[in-house]
């Protein structure tokens, strides 16, 4: 017996970050009727940290899970219909879309707005559960403020490393780059900025096996040339540990559907959240490589609520 229950919809927004309850919001105020799906991590990244001090409108920041449980309440206020669920499969093949959630609800939807956001790269040290919020971050934009004139490492040998490197290093007053490798991996013109910034010290061939520290991150111990005969132990004293080694946007479900890039980020017409798909938009981290910003991701979900409300539209639904 086949217990799939089909339900349509004008709008469904899947992820519930900056992005997804700012759709919400606008898709609400559009008559949309939008229903969201939170997914994996209702709130999206922003409810692992702890304060928001770069968001505007909060003079003195604001705690990550309140800013989205604000965001949550003002989409509600105005209509939107947030539900738990997960979704599981899609079928983009012709609209209306349909969208499985949870294995087993089908939602038949006239537009998709995808804002399943990026999940961080972890090193997977038990430390970096432990001191989630405590001294571990994975974005130096979001968290650097908090360590001015302080020492801080971050790990990884990318682009994405020395980007981060170079921002903490106006900072704070001290930035050890732990780097697995006997070299960097990013461009030739990082490579350089970073080697010649002289608040960066770049520990080549050193992995971190762990952190330590009483009521935060004081530390972390490390192995110079590991698995080699001239092993070596080490501490390093730090207030912060910055991860920096790449992000997985959530796009796997969609990707038979939507171009994305080597990664999987999910590419979109420039300047519009518009996909190859019409109808379909993407807004937030699951499409942004380069900014991954609460705020770029909640300008995203506006104008992916706006293209959703004038594509309704044009084909009179």
């Amino acid at each position: 017996m086949n217990t799939t229950q089909n339900e349509k919809v004008r709008c469904l927004i899947i992820g519930s970050g900056p992005a997804g309850y700012t759709a919400a919001i606008y898709a609400s105020r559009a008559n949309l009727s939008p229903v969201l799906y939170e997914g994996i991590q209702p709130g999206g990244q922003l409810t692992t940290t702890t304060d928001v001090e770069n968001f505007p409108g909060y003079p003195e920041g604001i705690a990550g899970t309140e800013l989205m449980e604000d965001l949550k309440k003002q989409a509600t206020r105005f209509g939107a219909d947030i539900r738990v669920g997960i979704a599981t499969e899609t079928d983009l093949s012709a609209a209306p879309y349909k969208v499985t959630i949870d294995g087993e609800k089908v939602i038949e939807t006239e537009t998709l707005i995808i804002s399943t956001g990026a999940t961080a790269k972890y090193l997977g040290l038990p430390d970096e559960q432990k001191y989630a919020g405590m001294g571990v971050s994975a974005c130096a934009t979001c968290d650097g403020f908090f360590y001015r004139k302080k020492v801080v490492a971050v790990v990884g040998g990318g682009d994405t490393a020395c980007e981060e490197a170079l921002y903490l290093s106006g900072l704070a007053k001290q930035v050890y780059m732990i780097v697995r490798k006997p070299y960097l991996r990013a461009s030739k013109v990082m490579q350089e900025r970073v080697l010649n910034t002289p608040n960066i010290t770049v520990l080549f061939e050193h992995n971190t096996i762990g952190l330590f520290g009483e009521d935060g991150v004081e530390g972390a111990h490390l192995v110079k040339r590991m698995g080699e005969p001239d092993e070596e132990k080490l501490d390093i004293a730090i207030d912060g540990f910055f991860l920096a080694i790449g992000h997985t946007p959530n796009s796997k479900i969609f990707k038979p559907w939507v171009e994305t890039d080597e990664i999987g980020y999910i590419k979109t017409i420039p300047g519009t959240p518009k996909t190859r798909v019409p109808g379909v938009f993407a807004a937030g981290d699951v499409a942004d490589p380069h900014y991954r910003q609460a705020i770029t991701a909640a300008g995203s979900g506006c104008t992916a609520a706006i293209e959703a409300e004038r594509y309704l539209s044009e084909i009179g639904r």
